[in-house]
């Protein structure tokens, strides 16, 4: 898993294989084959590191930022979307297809998008639609920037980041 991690960083994900892993990994190619069956089982164990990275990184930002949290996280998502372009489309590319609203296959994303959600949304049907209205500006601010539709500017997403806050806190 640790080679194909690395691969992400210059590799398409389409151009991955498990032959050419096993040989960065220095083992033999039947070897990978005894933790993953095959390329879809590792790409979703790569999948499920790179949302709890995303996750770690969202908390710990969270924390960090007192009560900015909401904010802080959402800049937290998109500044790992950049540092990590690859592990970033891995992540949702495998989530494709699911009909959960919101990333349940992580809890503690969940949770912290939810917690943040709730706490300025108000009931639960408000805390959904905000939620979901704030995932949504984040990832596609993210996958605009990491398209190179709009240059990767800090100071553009923090006004954007912020400017979303203080609307939602309106509403």
């Amino acid at each position: 898993m640790a080679a194909g991690l690395r691969a992400l960083e210059s590799t398409d994900i389409a151009e991955i294989s498990l032959r050419r892993l096993a040989r960065e990994a220095g083992v033999s190619a039947t070897a990978v084959y005894r933790h993953f069956p095959d390329k879809r089982a590792l790409m979703e164990a790569m999948a499920r590191e790179g949302l709890a990275q995303l996750a770690r990184m969202q908390g710990q930002a969270a924390r960090e930022a007192g009560d900015k949290a909401f904010s802080a996280a959402g800049r937290a998502y998109i500044r790992f979307a950049l540092a990590n372009p690859g592990l970033f489309r891995l992540v949702f590319t495998h989530r494709a297809g699911r009909s959960d609203a919101l990333p349940q296959s992580d809890p503690a994303a969940s949770m912290l998008l939810k917690n943040a959600a709730q706490a300025i949304g108000g009931d639960e049907a408000a805390a959904r639609r905000v939620a979901i209205k704030s995932w949504a500006q984040v990832h596609g601010l993210a996958m605009l920037l990491l398209d190179g539709q709009i240059p990767a500017d800090d100071a553009l997403i923090d006004q954007i980041i912020e400017g979303s806050s203080t609307a939602r806190a309106r509403t």
